[in-house]
């Protein structure tokens, strides 16, 4: 399985609901990274989607505990072993956990790969991803060049889990 996050300097990755911050190049990375794939988010996460809606071209799976949850075009579950087994189905390269920090924390432990954006500035947030630097089972295996969107610099990393672990 693979991740994908926005993070910044502090591995923080929202507050109030809402990303930190919203940049075109990176929402397009993340379109194109994602698209035809399975997509994993929390209740949370999905209701702060355009709309409250699902991703279009997409399979998205939605963690909820509430039993009478629902949503068109999405697959709800209600527990991770739901989940896990719903997920069964799908090639795990195929995908993506796509947050919130609840459902990043608790999923990290099966993924293999994290497309991280590493923003270079520190934001006032209240949610937060595991810090990859600081977990010795996670390598940086590739960087992009470092981007620009108007005052903000951002990297796109490649983190994979080291061989024997997971």
């Amino acid at each position: 399985m693979n991740l994908i996050v926005s993070v910044d300097e502090n591995w923080a990755i929202g507050r109030n609901n809402r990303l930190l911050v919203r940049i075109p190049s990176d929402m397009k990375f993340f379109r194109e990274t994602t698209v035809g794939k399975v997509v994993v988010m929390g209740r949370k996460t999905l209701e702060s989607l355009p709309n409250s809606m699902p991703l279009k071209n997409r399979t998205n799976i939605v963690l909820s505990r509430d039993e009478n949850f629902r949503v068109k075009d999405a697959k709800v579950v209600h527990s991770m072993e739901e989940c896990l087994e719903v997920l069964s189905a799908y090639p795990p390269e195929d995908v993506y956990i796509i947050g919130g920090d609840s459902v990043y924390k608790a999923f990290l432990p099966y993924c293999r790969t994290a497309h991280v954006t590493y923003i270079c500035r520190q934001f006032e947030a209240d949610a937060y991803f595991p810090n990859l630097e600081a977990d010795p089972d996670w390598v940086l295996t590739g960087e992009s060049e470092e981007q620009t969107y108007f005052d903000l610099e951002f990297w796109w990393r490649r983190y994979e889990r080291r061989k024997g672990q997971a």
